[in-house]
């Protein structure tokens, strides 16, 4: 799967999230049951609820989809064209023209041109020390071959040193999340994004977030009851359930869904719902 067809389905379902939230809205303002929509439309109901909850992997390719919001929304007296080409039914976005990373200032001071120059400097800072160290202790002579040997072995201890710093610091990174406040609450969920996503939450019933996240974001909720997250590129989506060990969500560009309740296990992520 392409980083284009990524964006392109997350696009797809935040707009899907977005008009079935609208027209939920809509429904319940005239007082009507799905079962009352689907009978003027003849949309089954499993149909119109996967739109309202913006649940596109419950739904039939995206054209289909169009359709099904036109009739929806005619049925509830709205303008069914304009919510329909609300939803794109093509691979309508493109990544953004620039220069190839390769090409960026970034890309040209890569770790091994830090690394050595970080020994160049060692070792010049080492030569320097050595001769002022020479030409302060009189009577003291070394050799041009005894200085160098020395020079060599100080510079390589600060490099391995820093090189194992590096690596625990990174191990540490990606296997402990940061530390959250703890609450009363019986469930608490600590979220970390390694790559954009789509994220929805629903806490105890209540929507609380329903939009593209970027790397990096860092969430936390606290539930009496439940915490249902959907994301749409799972594999950049680490979980952690009452403290646990942060775990993804799913395999990376696909859309899963995980519901936590009190009493679970703190050690794995609950397996996805089945559907409807």
């Amino acid at each position: 799967m392409t980083r284009e067809t990524i964006l392109t389905q997350q696009e797809q379902v935040h707009r899907l999230m977005q008009i079935g939230a609208y027209l939920r809205q809509v429904r319940e303002d005239h007082a009507l049951s799905l079962e009352e929509v689907s009978a003027k439309t003849l949309i089954q109901p499993r149909l119109l609820r996967a739109i309202e909850l913006g649940e596109i992997h419950q739904l039939p390719e995206p054209v289909y989809v169009q359709g099904f919001i036109k009739r929806y929304a005619d049925s509830l007296g709205l303008d069914g064209t304009d919510c329909a080409d609300a939803f794109p039914t093509e691979k309508i976005l493109r990544l953004p023209q620039q220069d190839s990373w390769k090409d960026s200032p970034a890309a040209q001071l890569r770790p091994l041109h830090l690394y050595v120059a970080y020994v160049a400097l060692i070792m010049a800072s080492v030569s320097l020390l050595s001769f002022i160290v020479g030409r302060s202790a009189p009577g003291t002579t070394s050799s041009p071959n005894s200085r160098s040997a020395g020079q060599v072995q100080t510079a390589q201890q600060p490099s391995i040193g820093s090189q194992d710093k590096a690596a625990i610091g990174l191990s540490n990174s990606l296997a402990q999340s940061p530390t959250r406040p703890q609450t009363d609450k019986p469930v608490q969920i600590d979220m970390k994004l390694t790559a954009q996503s789509w994220i929805e939450v629903e806490v105890d019933g209540e929507v609380k977030l329903a939009e593209v996240l970027p790397e990096g974001t860092e969430r936390t909720w606290a539930a009496n009851n439940q915490v249902r997250i959907r994301a749409g590129n799972a594999g950049g989506v680490m979980v952690a359930y009452n403290g646990g060990q942060p775990q993804p969500m799913g395999a990376a560009g696909a859309v899963e869904e995980k519901t936590f309740s009190p009493g679970q296990s703190a050690a794995g992520l609950p397996k996805p719902e089945s559907s409807q």
